[in-house]
Parts: C-alpha cells; sequence; structure tokens
C-alpha cells in the first residue's frame, strides 16, 4: 500500500530514509561515532538507524541526525511516520493522545517547586531517584514492549512518589508511539465506563488514585471488570494499566466479606491480586545516597528537601506538600498569617520545636496591620489554627497540633527539679519544616515586635529556649527584654542564666545574693555553678569561705562541690585527699569524678585498669564512659574498638558520639563518612557539629573539591549556620581567587553570617586595596556583628570540648575539675 504524503509503501520508506540518511553522513565524512557525539545520541543509536535489521527509528532520533547532516527534518519525518505504520511503532488510534505530548503535571503529578504564575508551561520537577518498585515497574514496561499486557498498581500513603514513578516508568513508551488516556470527564467513573471498549493497542491506562474509579458504588464493579476483559483481550493489546492506591482503599477493597455479607468489591479484588506493589513511606539508605549525589550535582529542589527531612528520609513529601504549604501561607487570612510569622520568628531565633498555643497566640499581636487587628472577632485564633491545621500534599500542615513523646529516663537517673518546665504546658504545634526554612530565608533581617518578646517572657518555660531568645534579644539591642528573659531563665534552671547572675551579683558585691543564687543553681542540677563561685573566692584570697562553702555543699550532697574541694586538696598537695574526695563523689554516681579516676589511672601508666573500670562502669549502665573507653583503645592503636565503642554511645543517644566518629573518619582520609555521620550529630541536637562541617567544607576545600565544598556550605547555611561560607571565602582569597572569595563572602552576608565582608576588608587592607577594604568594611559594618564566627582558635577548642576531659599542650589527658 503507497503512502499518498511520501509516495513510497511502508518497506520501501523505511529504506529510503536509511539511504538518505547514509548517503549524507559519506558525504559529510563523518563516522557514526562523530555523527553521534554531535547529535548528542548514543553510538548504538545511530547505528540501529541505519541497520536494516533493527526497529524503525524514532522521531527524536531522526531529527537530532537530520539536524547534524543538514537534511531536511519535515521530509525525513514523513517518511518514518509512513514505516512506522507497518512496523507497528505508532499508536493505532482510541482514546487518548501520545505520551510526550502529556504534561506530568496534568497527569497529578505534583510540582516539587515553586509555581511561577509567569511560566505556566513549567515543569517543577526534581531529579528521579529509583527505588525498588521502580524495578517492577520497569519490568513490567519491558512486558509490554515485547507485546503482552500488563496491569500494576502502587500502594502507599499520600505523596510518596507513586504518581511520579508512574510517570518515569512510561517514558521508554514514548519512543514507540504510544498514547496514554487518563479517564476525568464528566467523572472520572463515567469516563472510564464509556471508554474503555475503545482503548486500542499500544496504550497506557491512567487510573491515578484509582478510589474515584472502583470506589464508584454504581460502576466501581462493571470499571473492574471492563479492565480485565481489556487486559485478556489479545488483540486489543499490548495496553499497560498503571494505578494509584492509599494503603486504606487497597485495605478495603481486598478485603474478605464476612459469610454472610454483601462483597461489593469483588471484581476489584481479583483485579488486585498479585498486581499491587507497595511504595515506602521514606528512602532508605541507598536512596538517600542518590538523591545526595543528585543534589551535590546541582538539584536544588533535592538539595532543600534534604535539608529539611534528609533525617526521616520523607523526601516526596517535602517536595509534594512544600509549594502547597507556601501557597497557603501567601493566601492565608491575617490571623492565620499572624501566628505563622511568629512561629517562623520562634524557631529561627531558636526556640524549640515545640510552640505552645498560648504564647504563639500572644506573640501574634504586634504582627497584625491596625485594620486587621480591629476587624478580628473574639474567635479569632480557634479559626486561624483551624485553617492552619488542613493538611496539604504529605499529610502537611503549616502549623499542625502535635504531641511530644514523653522523656524516659531509666530508674534512679537524676530528674531536675524543674523537670516539668521541659515540656510545655498546654496545647503545642509544630511549624511545617518547609515553611520554617522559608522564615529562615525571607525574615533573618527582621526583629521581631514587642509582643513576640513579651508572650516568651511570660509563656516559655524551656530553659535553653529562653537563652537562645536571651542573646537573640542582646544581638537586637532588645536589652531590657534580654535581661527580663535571662531572669526567667534562671528561674527555670538554665545553667547559663544563673552563672551570668551569679557572677553579677559576685561582681557588686552582694556575696550573700551570689550564694543563694549558686545554691538554687545546684538545685536545678548545675552544681558547676557553686564549683566557680567556690573557685572565685579561692582566688580572690578568701580559702577559708570557699572551703566551708565546698564542705556545706558536698554535706548536702552536690558532688560538684566534692570535685571543687578535691582539686583544691590536689593544688594543696594533698592527692591522697583529693583522691578520697574523687572516691566518693565517683560513689555518688559522678560521672565525671569517674572519668578523673580512669584518666588518672591512664596518666599513671595504668591503662589496662583505666580500661577495666571504664568497662566496669559502662557494664553497669554509665554509658557516659564509653567515649572514655574509645579514646583509650584510640590511643592504645585499637582503632575498630574504638569505633565499636563510640558507636555504642551513639546508640545511647550521647551526643557528642557522632562528632568522635566524625573524626575517626576524618583521620583515615574518608570525608563523605566523616561529613554524613556530621550531620547525624546536628540532626540529634549537638550543635558543636556545625563547626565540624564547616571544617569538613574547608577539607573538600584543601582536596581540590571547591564545589563539594560550597555546596556542603549550602547545605549548612540551609540549616540555618552559615559558618562556612566565609571560612571558604578566606580560603579562596589566600589561594588568589578574589572574586570567588567575594562571591563566597556576599554569600555568607546573605544568609546573616557578614564575617566574610570583614575578613574580606582586613585582606585587601593587606593587598594595598584601601579603598575596596573601605567599603567592603562599611558593609560589614552596616549590615551589624555576625552572631556565628568560626576561627582556627574556635575549631580548635570545639574539637577539644568534644571529648569528656581536656588536653594538656602537650596532648596529655587532664581532668576538667570545672
Amino acid at each position: 500500500m503507497r503512502d499518498e504524503r511520501t509516495g513510497h509503501t511502508p518497506d520501501a520508506a523505511l529504506t529510503e530514509l536509511r539511504r538518505r540518511l547514509a548517503t549524507e553522513l559519506a558525504r559529510a565524512r563523518l563516522s557514526q561515532t562523530q555523527l553521534a557525539a554531535q547529535a548528542r545520541l548514543g553510538r548504538t543509536t545511530v547505528s540501529e538507524a541505519l541497520s536494516s535489521r533493527k526497529p524503525v527509528p524514532s522521531a527524536e532520533t531522526v531529527v537530532a541526525m537530520a539536524r547534524v547532516l543538514k537534511l531536511p527534518e519535515e521530509e525525513l519525518l514523513e517518511l518514518r511516520r509512513t514505516a512506522a505504520e507497518k512496523a507497528g511503532t505508532r499508536a493505532t488510534g482510541g482514546p487518548g493522545r501520545p505520551i510526550g505530548e502529556w504534561d506530568p503535571h496534568a497527569l497529578e503529578v505534583h510540582p516539587a517547586g515553586t509555581v511561577r504564575p509567569s511560566l505556566p508551561g513549567q515543569r517543577l520537577l526534581s531529579g528521579y531517584v529509583p527505588r525498588e518498585h521502580d524495578r517492577v515497574l520497569a519490568e513490567a514496561v519491558r512486558e509490554v514492549r515485547r507485546g503482552h499486557s500488563r496491569m500494576l498498581f502502587l500502594v502507599g500513603g499520600s505523596s510518596t512518589g507513586k504518581t511520579r514513578a508512574c510517570w518515569e516508568a512510561v517514558q521508554p513508551l514514548a519512543e514507540q508511539g504510544w498514547r496514554l488516556w487518563h479517564p476525568v470527564s464528566p467523572t472520572r467513573a463515567q469516563a472510564a465506563l464509556e471508554d474503555l471498549h475503545r482503548v486500542g493497542p499500544r496504550t497506557v491506562v491512567w487510573l491515578n488514585e484509582a478510589q474515584h474509579y472502583f470506589g464508584d458504588r454504581a460502576v466501581g464493579e462493571r470499571i473492574a471488570a471492563g479492565v480485565h476483559h481489556l487486559l485478556a483481550s489479545s488483540e486489543r493489546g499490548p495496553v499497560l494499566v498503571l494505578g494509584t492506591l492509599w494503603n486504606d482503599y487497597f485495605r478495603q477493597y481486598t478485603a474478605l466479606p464476612a459469610p454472610s455479607a454483601d462483597d461489593p468489591h469483588s471484581l476489584v479484588r481479583s483485579l488486585l491480586a498479585g498486581r499491587a506493589v507497595s511504595v515506602p513511606e521514606a528512602f532508605d539508605e541507598h536512596a538517600l545516597a542518590v538523591a545526595t549525589a543528585l543534589a551535590e550535582g546541582g538539584d536544588q529542589m533535592l538539595a532543600d528537601a534534604l535539608t529539611r527531612a534528609g533525617a526521616d528520609g520523607r523526601l516526596t513529601q517535602d517536595l509534594a506538600g512544600g509549594p502547597a504549604l507556601l501557597e497557603r501561607y501567601r493566601t492565608a487570612s491575617p490571623a492565620a498569617r499572624a501566628l505563622l510569622q511568629a512561629a517562623m520568628d520562634a524557631r529561627r531565633l531558636g526556640v524549640g520545636l515545640y510552640l505552645p498555643q498560648a504564647f504563639l497566640t500572644d506573640a501574634a499581636a504586634d504582627y497584625f496591620h491596625d485594620a486587621d487587628w480591629n476587624q478580628l472577632t473574639h474567635d479569632w485564633a480557634e479559626k486561624a489554627y483551624t485553617e492552619l491545621a488542613e493538611q496539604v500534599h504529605g499529610k502537611q500542615a503549616p502549623l499542625s497540633r502535635v504531641s511530644p513523646r514523653p522523656h524516659r529516663r531509666p530508674p534512679g537517673g537524676f530528674t531536675p527539679a524543674d523537670a516539668s518546665s521541659l515540656r510545655p504546658a498546654g496545647l503545642v504545634y509544630r511549624l511545617a519544616d518547609y515553611l520554617e526554612q522559608h522564615g529562615r530565608t525571607t525574615r533573618r533581617y527582621l526583629c521581631p515586635p514587642a509582643s513576640f518578646w513579651y508572650a516568651a517572657n511570660t509563656h516559655l518555660t524551656h530553659p535553653g529556649d529562653l537563652d537562645n531568645l536571651t542573646q537573640a534579644a542582646e544581638d537586637r539591642h532588645r536589652l531590657q527584654w534580654a535581661h527580663h528573659l535571662r531572669l526567667r531563665a534562671a528561674d527555670y534552671g538554665s545553667s547559663r542564666a544563673l552563672d551570668h547572675v551569679v557572677k553579677a551579683e559576685e561582681a557588686a558585691g552582694n556575696q550573700e545574693g551570689a550564694e543563694a543564687l549558686a545554691w538554687q543553681a545546684a538545685n536545678h542540677g548545675h552544681g558547676h555553678i557553686l564549683g566557680e563561685l567556690i573557685r572565685s573566692r579561692e582566688v580572690a584570697g578568701d580559702r577559708e569561705s570557699a572551703e566551708a562553702l565546698a564542705q556545706q555543699a558536698a554535706d548536702h550532697g552536690n558532688t560538684h562541690a566534692l570535685l571543687t574541694l578535691a582539686h583544691m586538696r590536689e593544688e594543696a598537695g594533698d592527692r591522697e585527699g583529693a583522691e578520697a574526695l574523687v572516691r566518693q563523689a565517683a560513689d555518688h554516681g559522678n560521672t565525671k569524678a569517674l572519668l578523673i579516676l580512669i584518666l588518672w589511672r591512664a596518666n599513671a601508666g595504668d591503662r589496662e585498669g583505666a580500661e577495666t573500670l571504664a568497662q566496669q562502669a559502662a557494664d553497669h549502665g554509665n554509658t557516659n564512659v564509653l567515649l572514655t573507653l574509645a579514646q583509650l583503645r584510640k590511643e592504645a592503636g585499637d582503632r575498630e574498638g574504638a569505633e565499636a565503642l563510640a558507636q555504642q554511645a551513639a546508640d545511647h543517644d550521647d551526643i557528642r558520639a557522632w562528632l568522635f566518629l566524625s573524626r575517626l573518619r576524618v583521620e583515615v582520609g574518608d570525608l563523605e563518612g566523616a561529613e554524613a555521620l556530621a550531620w547525624q550529630g546536628l540532626n540529634h541536637g549537638n550543635t558543636l557539629a556545625r563547626y565540624q562541617l564547616a571544617h569538613l567544607a574547608e577539607l573538600r576545600e584543601r582536596a581540590g573539591d571547591p564545589w563539594g565544598a560550597e555546596a556542603l556550605a549550602r547545605r549548612l547555611a540551609d540549616h540555618g549556620s552559615p559558618i562556612a561560607y566565609a571560612h571558604l571565602a578566606e580560603q579562596r582569597e589566600r589561594a588568589g581567587d578574589p572574586e570567588a572569595a567575594e562571591a563566597l563572602a556576599r554569600q555568607a552576608a546573605d544568609h546573616g553570617d557578614i564575617r566574610g565582608l570583614a575578613i574580606l576588608a582586613d585582606m585587601r587592607e593587606e593587598a594595598g586595596d584601601r579603598k575596596s577594604a573601605e567599603i567592603l568594611a562599611r558593609q560589614a559594618a552596616d549590615q551589624g556583628e555576625t552572631t556565628d564566627p568560626l576561627s582556627a582558635v574556635v575549631v580548635t577548642e570545639v574539637f577539644r570540648s568534644m571529648w569528656p576531659y581536656g588536653l594538656d599542650p602537650d596532648g596529655t589527658p587532664t581532668p576538667r575539675w570545672r
């Protein structure tokens, strides 16, 4: 049969297509390898396109080769279409349209970035990370390409990547001209029922959210019957039926009915049997590694998602829900927006994950415009919280009510006098991670209004939260609020605040007041502050008062005071008396005392005795000595034993262990492993890990990996700590790359750390570029002082503070008495 458009039969059309390509290839004096490189095709693809024993080449392959060989594209495509009719690589009709004409978002693949109205056709998708269910999908696609009809249903929770997986799976079929039919109008069930009989070969039937088809009480079973008939009909195949279902619906459709009950889903249950593939809620370790590699290769969407959700692996939920959360924030009512902004400010200034409702409600007052405030009703807060609790994709809500898990402590463990203050009273809420990151970026230069500081001073009780807000108020010159927040932090047992006010009272000559506050600190479990007071009196020459206070504290069971008194005895040359006091403190459960005894034995050359004592303590549940034992093993050359003990410490929630493990990895040159361990430390709450990560960024830079260094710096900045940018800026400046140094310094400033500008100013001054130095210094001064310094001295002190003992200048372990 001749084709009127080309004048060729299908066989002749394919022969003519290949003849013209081969002739022009010879005339251009190109090899197939050279043609493949210029056309950006695979060498095998070009070879098969020219081979008479291979199938009809795809339209994309023909166009790419025609452009390099300067042949008329439309004429070659007409020849290809004629050849494809006989070869069967072109869809033969029925509902739907070619896969290549579909936008994935029209098939309900969630966008993974901020929607831009000016670019409505833009595909907002991150890079794709294949997982185990993708292997099953790929096998189904291979089967239909061999001519066999197949059906698969992906079953999993909301926004776990089911629909995106289906979209990625059908892409190989697009090159063969397959169609895709997505029945949606007038309703999904009606569209499927009316047109299932028209589905032709080489069609993908797209049943996303399949409950809309099979769950229809009137026609669900008829649709299932129609799908079953389609799969069984050899003359209508091959076809590929793909669908998605939530777990609840899958259980509902596959549950066996009671003996005397109706069976409303018998055909659906039969259809789904053996054709369901589970999609996990979270990425496993391998998938996270692949996602990390894509992020480091430039995929900013995945990089952002990893900073927010990498710890629990729920990346797809984050990517799907993020844009919807941002849209909800932008379109929120004035009351809901005020609550979200108060929550954003609280999180970026150091308040914990769980935000008390009473705090948020009072804090929101000054975030309203006067006109909106005057229109509020008495139930504005209740309505706003209800609005913000509505979920978007991935089961995420802008501000969701949560129930913090109770702390489980071993019997007989120390319980602070103010332990109840560590748990927020009343209802508590959590801000969505995506909005928290958005707030850190967009609100980093804004100072919260007075209602925020008032609500914090009125409602917050966690000492750490109050400490962080005290510092934030001081940094923003809200000095009166800083003073009151510090006093409140002291009342709730903050070690930092109590230490500050005790020193202030002592400096003012109020010994009685200082002593009373020191006892208050001791009652909250901070006996070291009492020890500092004892030491300060000793240094001031009031030895009698110091020793009397230490003995009084010891008599009341304050073991920190026992250690202070032991130190005083040792300095006086009474080592025997000092050791007796240390043993007494250790017998009372003081871990530091036990460490001192272990270290004394180690320094005396009795390493075996030190290890025996440490192991006995660990065997009796004192896991705090595991790191000390690990360090002793390391110094003895037993790196494997040291790593195993440090891992035990990490398993017992010793957050210092992650940094110990990270340093071990650095010592053997495993920077990737060191980086992963440091991130685990940071995610477990060890804020010192940010310095380790900054140090690792510097090591990447020294190793000739500037892109990896910058990627790590960016992740650290997105996590709220931009310290690495300025450090990298200094390295680039020293390496003679001032442009890169300035770019990094400005990135540091954009993320809230302007120390990079000050560093550059100093270096330009040293280089004689006074004008440039003055400009940079002025910019640094205009933006204020940095709150996150990093220097070699700081890094050294951070590394030292990781260990449960101090280090003399020569590296000898010594007791930390303070």
